[in-house]
């Protein structure tokens, strides 16, 4: 089992004899200590400080860290407020470690390492809910059920066929969410404010030392443009995550109107919750307060675009933050739905009833007259629907509705349609086939259809997927953790 970034640094801080408490926050505060490591330790060896200067430098570090991770102490968030503390523990010539520095470029780096690490969290939850919509798609790809358009049922439909859309959709949002990544994990460590600094700075370094993956490049734009682009991508994300999963809870809501749904949660456990005023009524609880939160996901996101709107670049109203970010509200949704997974209740007995009930068989009996009787697909919808008309006029049901009424219905159609033979061209056995919610769901013809053999090649290709998406995370957590084990070493030897 792979150790999180936390924990392998946290090994690292106490193995260096660094005085940080188990419980260290990974705040501005942290991040600016960071910031101020790798600054001491590259601007020493690169000779724009002393050997001297950047040992001092080191223990006034040290010493301001440590007091900040005493219980009740302050944490300054900010650089400004962050540096008199400096100077408190290691005088003036602290702010050596300043030169070519803003507090632009360093807050802007705050916030990128915070979202970065929010960001794998909320892939590895967006890899859970792949894992159990996958899971649940290989239990049920015997179960049949109907599928709804315009909210009235439409046509049958494999469960496990329904559960991997869902799963490619949230394989999407993981594609996003990586292909964002490699956007965001850019240093803009050295571009100060805005045009760079005459320091000679290691930009480079910093950018290893921090955990980047390369550096953001244009100084201007690491700095003013893309801190104000970013929360309007990672609002593009986290709203197909709430889009995907509102859908999702709301089919599963149509359920809970029914007197006997076919999926329902799970009773007890917090899952759902009995009326205050009618004893019948099992709530479900789990639905609301998961679409509750997608809900305020999206309002986040909102916010976010209001806040970059109409302002100079790099101002601070749209400014990446970490406080603000939206990918913890994110992670929460989606550890939310898949508590929701994880407590589905699948009937596929009643699932197929639901069917029986309905004429989601219709298209199928004018699919299979022209496929085997070459009646035109118009002509023979036509039939179909006139077989619906009958039917639900007489209150009978696909099953009950037998191949004499199906007889009869086409021939009073075929006496007034020159297109029409004049007998009813199907046999019994191709009537009742066409009927039949099962086969046709197994008849399916097409690639990335419902039947058998398609269905298990959609579940390995989701399985790859997942298992690629996993691999992803482990290794981006990997590069972070040797990143900062690196740098909490490096220092610990500035401190001698």
């Amino acid at each position: 089992m792979k150790k999180s970034i936390l924990a392998l640094t946290i090994a690292a801080l106490i193995s260096s004899g660094t005085a940080f408490a188990a419980e260290t926050p990974r705040d501005n505060f942290y991040w600016l200590g960071q910031i101020n490591k790798a600054s001491d330790i590259i601007n020493t060896s690169e000779g724009l400080l002393t050997p001297e200067e950047g040992r001092n430098i080191a223990q006034g570090i040290r010493k301001v860290l440590a007091d900040g991770s005493r219980p009740g102490a302050p944490r300054p968030s900010n650089v400004v407020a962050f540096e008199p503390y400096l100077i408190k523990a290691a005088g003036p010539q602290v702010t050596k470690i300043h030169a070519g520095r803003s507090s632009q470029d360093m807050l802007t780096t705050v916030g990128i390492m915070e979202q970065r690490e929010h960001l794998l969290d909320m892939a590895k939850e967006l890899n859970k809910v792949q894992a159990d919509l996958i899971r649940l798609a290989e239990e049920n790809k015997e179960t049949v059920i109907p599928n709804y358009t315009n909210g009235v049922q439409a046509q049958p439909n494999s469960l496990a066929h329904y559960l991997i859309a869902y799963a490619n959709a949230y394989n999407r949002d993981m594609q996003r969410t990586r292909e964002y990544y490699a956007r965001l994990n850019r240093s803009p460590m050295g571009s100060t404010v805005l045009n760079g600094t005459g320091w000679p700075l290691n930009r480079d370094r910093m950018a290893a030392y921090l955990g980047f993956d390369g550096l953001a490049y244009n100084t201007y734009d690491a700095g003013q443009v893309f801190p104000q682009e970013a929360p309007i991508e990672t609002g593009g994300i986290t709203n197909c995550i709430a889009i995907h999963t509102t859908s999702f809870i709301e089919e599963i809501m149509q359920q809970y109107a029914q007197p006997r749904p076919w999926i329902l949660l799970k009773e007890g456990g917090g899952n759902t919750y009995v009326s205050s005023a009618m004893p019948q009524k099992r709530n479900p609880g789990i639905l609301n307060s998961c679409r509750g939160e997608a809900s305020t996901l999206l309002g986040m996101s909102m916010e976010a675009a209001f806040r970059s709107h109409n302002i100079p670049a790099g101002m601070a109203d749209g400014r990446l933050n970490g406080r603000r970010d939206l990918m913890p509200q994110g992670t929460k949704v989606l550890s939310g739905l898949d508590r929701i997974l994880n407590n589905l209740v699948i009937k596929p007995e009643r699932s197929l009833e639901e069917l029986d009930l309905d004429w989601t068989c219709s298209q199928e009996i004018a699919d299979e007259l022209m496929k085997n009787h070459g009646i035109p697909f118009r002509t023979g919808h036509h039939f179909a629907s006139e077989i619906v008309t009958y039917a639900r006029a007489n209150n009978i049901t696909p099953k009950d509705f037998t191949y004499d009424k199906a007889q009869m219905v086409y021939a009073n159609l075929a006496k007034d349609d020159p297109v029409l033979p004049k007998s009813f061209p199907m046999t019994e056995e191709e009537w009742n086939h066409a009927k039949d919610p099962v086969a046709i769901v197994h008849n399916r013809k097409v690639k990335g259809g419902p039947q058998p053999a398609e269905l298990d090649k959609m579940i390995s290709m989701a399985q790859k997927d997942l298992a690629d998406n996993e691999n992803w995370v482990s290794r981006q957590e990997e590069k972070l953790s040797a990143a900062e084990n690196k740098l909490n070493a490096d220092f610990q030897e500035m401190l001698k």
